[in-house]
């Protein structure tokens, strides 16, 4: 299958030129222009690069990629590495951040919200100008104990819980990743749960004055959903097979 058809369909479907982002989204590395295997994964790191070549892949796609504003400059040291394993073995690199964030269909934020059964789902969570999460309503108000082992189960830990809010919760708010701050809009809307990645100091006063619950599921945790769904759309799309590499990382 050609690369440039692959990137330019991606292009379109995630909208990609309508996000302002510090990440330079889209192809970061090219090869000598055929994928037969895509490899997706959450972070551009040596480890999945590795596990990746191993498995043969011409194409991964990740969600924190390479290029970061004027991240390379400079091609040394890691950054020398990274890419020097990427061209040894003729591998292309596609990276989506904030689109992936925020795709109705294949984003983190509206994948969380289906694994945890929320509907009537409605954009949420304002960064930079931008709209990048979901609120939704669970069917029916249940005991807080009951939705926080429904998310454990869907993220399998939790880095860190606040437990501020009532005794029975239905609505809830999803930010994928880094987003402790977006909190304090969870509590200006008045919602049950806050849903997040990394936590942060700040957002410990502000689940208990705002009286809301917030779960931190790891950053990692958080933006898996996005590229399992991106590999899910290839491999229907395209004659090609395509794989989720997960590093297991708990952070």
């Amino acid at each position: 299958m050609e690369l440039g058809k692959i990137t330019s369909f991606l292009d379109r479907e995630l909208n990609i030129a309508a996000f302002r982002d510090s990440s330079h989204n889209g192809l970061q590395v090219e090869n000598s222009g055929c994928v037969r295997k895509i490899c997706v994964g959450v972070d551009a790191s040596l480890e999945f690069f590795r596990k990746a070549v191993a498995k043969k892949a011409d194409l991964l796609i990740c969600h924190h990629g390479l290029s970061w504003g004027d991240s390379l400059k400079r091609i040394t040291g890691l950054h020398y590495r990274r890419l020097r394993c990427l061209l040894d073995h003729d591998v292309a690199l596609y990276a989506c951040h904030l689109p992936l964030d925020a795709h109705p269909r294949l984003g983190n934020n509206a994948g969380i919200c289906r694994a945890l059964g929320l509907g009537q789902l409605k954009p949420f969570g304002i960064y930079e100008g931008m709209t990048l999460g979901y609120r939704g309503l669970l069917p029916r108000a249940i005991p807080y104990p009951e939705f926080r082992e429904r998310a454990t189960a869907v993220f399998g830990n939790m880095v860190a819980t606040l437990e501020f809010g009532p005794a029975r919760v239905r609505s809830v708010a999803v930010v994928s990743g880094g987003a402790a701050d977006e909190i304090a809009q969870a509590g200006e809307a008045g919602v049950d749960v806050y849903v997040s990645g990394e936590p942060k100091l700040a957002a410990y006063s502000l689940a208990q004055e705002y009286g809301i619950h917030a779960l931190f599921a790891g950053h990692y945790a958080t933006e898996v959903f996005g590229v399992q769904a991106v590999a899910r759309l290839l491999a229907d799309r395209f004659p090609v097979d395509a794989e989720f590499i997960d590093l297991g990382i708990r952070l």
